[in-house]
């Protein structure tokens, strides 16, 4: 009886072992027993960006990734150009969000990110429409010069003459939640000054953000025991949702207000278009939980993809000299054909 007890579990350790290998065809790390790909996860963590990258590059750009045991934490991950034109956009109703894909990003809502099949069509074709209007790409252009102008640069000069370290994620984080406010709600929180006050909505957003990619790398039976307990990166998550939802239905309520008084939103801002959109014989057909989750979507889209590229743009030319100075060369020529004189930094 005891060496049945002994042979058992080597028995089941080689089966699952054999079923991983049998659905795991293209890993991208050595799968080690227990903890699967984590371990190498875990001791390239400071420099997870770069590590990820380099497997990827080593792996044609695609693998899979099997987390520890029993835990269902696999995914495919790629980063070949052609998959992610097939999956987000050629063959894009092919692949259905899902329950366990809304559950994660639970804070989206209803809105595009989350949505499938004719809400999907609806939420694309509003947006298409939305964002190809020359009066948002003229305000779009106005708004970013006038943020630029008084609020990037003097933060920017101010550093300069004191001699101050500044965390250009965190300064373009900032810029970009300041203009996503603008073009998306017509307000500004000013959260990029010189003093980078804490601004409790956009530390919200931030927490939001944060603790969905919690979602991604823990069990779900961890986080949903979490959430139930209402403890740890759940608590944080619930109480950050209370205080930006509280910031958007204010903002939602205030547009509806002017539509009431004024027969039209005023300002340019998207929530003002789609409000209009959504105007149908006098009555306004897109509820206050559309417009919520709408406006999160948004929010997402406009402030994180533009701020990762702006930080990687600036450090990239800052450790490539030639390439600056071909940049100040270009921007000199312009300015000398724009003004008829010449202009040098």
């Amino acid at each position: 009886m005891a060496t049945l007890f002994l042979i058992l579990p080597i028995i089941l350790l080689f089966l699952h072992v054999l079923h991983r290998r049998r659905y795991c065809r293209t890993p991208l790390l050595i799968d080690w027993p227990i903890l699967g790909m984590l371990r190498q996860i875990l001791s390239d963590l400071w420099h997870i960006h770069d590590f990820a990258t380099n497997v990827l590059r080593q792996k044609g750009g695609t693998g899979e990734f099997m987390g520890p045991w029993f835990t269902k934490v696999n995914y495919m991950v790629t980063s070949d150009p052609m998959n992610v034109h097939h999956i987000m956009s050629k063959s894009f109703d092919n692949y259905v969000k899902g329950p366990e894909f809304r559950e994660i990003f639970q804070a989206f809502g209803d809105g595009i990110v989350t949505a499938d099949s004719e809400s999907l069509r609806y939420l694309r074709t509003m947006h298409h429409f939305l964002l190809r209007q020359q009066s948002f790409e003229t305000t779009v252009e106005k708004t970013f010069q006038e943020k630029v102008q008084n609020s990037l640069l003097p933060i920017l000069d101010h550093a300069w003459l004191h001699g101050n370290v500044l965390d250009l994620q965190d300064v373009f984080s900032r810029l970009m939640f300041d203009e996503t406010c603008i073009m998306v709600l017509g307000y500004d929180p000013k959260s990029l000054s010189i003093e980078f006050p804490l601004v409790e909505v956009e530390k919200a957003f931030d927490e939001i953000e944060e603790s969905i990619f919690y979602r991604h790398i823990v069990p779900r039976s961890v986080w949903k025991f979490q959430e139930w307990l209402q403890i740890g990166e759940e608590k944080k998550m619930t109480k950050a949702c209370k205080v930006f939802d509280r910031f958007l239905y204010s903002c939602i309520a205030t547009k509806r207000q002017e539509l009431n008084e004024c027969n039209k939103s005023s300002g340019d801002d998207l929530l003002s278009a789609i409000m209009m959109m959504g105007e149908e014989k006098g009555k306004m057909v897109h509820d206050d939980k559309f417009l919520r989750d709408a406006v999160f979507n948004l929010f997402v889209a406009g402030r994180d993809p533009i701020t990762s590229a702006l930080t990687w743009f600036f450090w990239l030319v800052a450790t490539h000299p030639l390439v600056e100075a071909k940049i100040l060369e270009e921007i000199e020529k312009v300015l000398a054909q724009m003004t008829g004189r010449n202009a040098k930094f």
